[in-house]
């Protein structure tokens, strides 16, 4: 059921500022900035061999990233996203184990333009996790 990571995703201020480093110091592939008003972020994406980096700041006042940030000044690692060959089936599953899935239960589009629905951190060791349609 659990497929490749796709990629981890870091909360900051400024998702633009934070990929440059890995442009310049690195010669990573970085996206442009895209805004997700569904999720309430603006996202860039960092492309690695295996995987990939999401920064993500908030969009709005209201953004789930703006309240991350406001315990987390810094910014920090904010969820790990997984791949899922069906993801109506894994989140089925995940709901028979007793795993809790945040919203309405129902995937939204993501980033990629993919389903996407996330976990609720407390039944995964801490960790906030998204999964994702491959």
């Amino acid at each position: 059921m659990l497929g490749r990571l796709n990629h981890v995703a870091i909360a900051v201020k400024d998702a633009e500022k934070a990929a440059k480093i890995y442009g310049a110091a690195f010669g990573a592939d970085i996206s442009k900035a895209v805004p997700l008003p569904e999720h309430g972020v603006i996202t860039v994406f960092v492309t690695l061999p295996n995987t990939k980096i999401e920064f993500i700041q908030p969009l709005g006042d209201n953004s789930p990233i703006a309240k991350f940030l406001e315990r987390n000044a810094e910014g920090g690692i904010h969820h790990l996203c997984y791949e899922v060959p069906d993801i109506i089936a894994s989140r089925d599953t995940l709901i028979k184990e007793g795993a809790r899935v945040l919203g309405d239960g129902e995937p939204k589009i993501g980033a990629h333009g993919k389903p996407v629905l996330f976990l609720h951190p407390k039944d995964f060791s801490g960790a906030l996790v998204e999964i994702e349609q491959a």
